[in-house]
């Protein structure tokens, strides 16, 4: 398996997934839905808009690292967007617009994007000073997915806790073109 063949498909379904959670907050609950931007599973932790956007960074971080490129401009807007969004949480909308954002990323790769030298080193900076020493693959399955996964979750958990009702076939929607005929549950 490829880091492209990993990666695109896994962050592909997880953010059409996390649009669908979001597009359920606001049928279910119309009247707070935006006010959900704002809302946090504790005191110390980001709010959802932040979960959101952090989410999308952690996609196009690892496109542009895994490829050798420089981040463009857009990349350090949302990382500012993230960081002050308890300030201004922006909208569905805008959450809905930096998912689709990342969608089209995704779809603009090449087959082979994010193939070389898997072994190749990474120097990955997180904002405290910390430096990690990676190779590529370790830096793929060790920060990109686990990242990635952490702040989608965390945005699910949160919508769970505002009351939006969401169960595990609202996380795992791709599978279903995989189950054996017959063995649906109650179908």
């Amino acid at each position: 398996m490829t880091l492209t063949n990993l990666l695109v498909p896994t962050y592909s379904h997880m953010l059409k997934t996390l649009s669908d959670w979001l597009a359920k907050a606001e049928t279910q609950m119309p009247d707070k839905a935006e006010a959900m931007l704002l809302a946090r599973l504790a005191p110390d932790m980001f709010p959802l808009s932040t979960q959101i956007r952090f989410t999308c960074l952690q996609v196009q971080e690892a496109v542009y690292r895994l490829q050798g490129r420089a981040f463009p401009a857009s990349f350090e807007e949302l990382v500012n967007e993230g960081r002050n969004a308890a300030d201004k949480p922006g909208t569905i909308a805008t959450a809905q617009m930096r998912i689709e954002e990342c969608l089209t990323l995704l779809r603009t790769l090449a087959p082979d994007a994010l193939e070389g030298d898997e072994s190749r080193p990474i120097a990955h900076e997180i904002p405290n000073g910390m430096i990690f020493d990676l190779t590529a693959e370790q830096y793929a399955r060790d920060w990109a997915l686990p990242q990635f996964y952490f702040h989608l979750m965390t945005a699910y958990a949160i919508l769970r806790s505002e009351g939006v009702a969401l169960g595990k076939a609202d996380y795992i929607p791709h599978m279903f073109p995989f189950i054996r005929p017959g063995t649906m549950p109650g179908g």
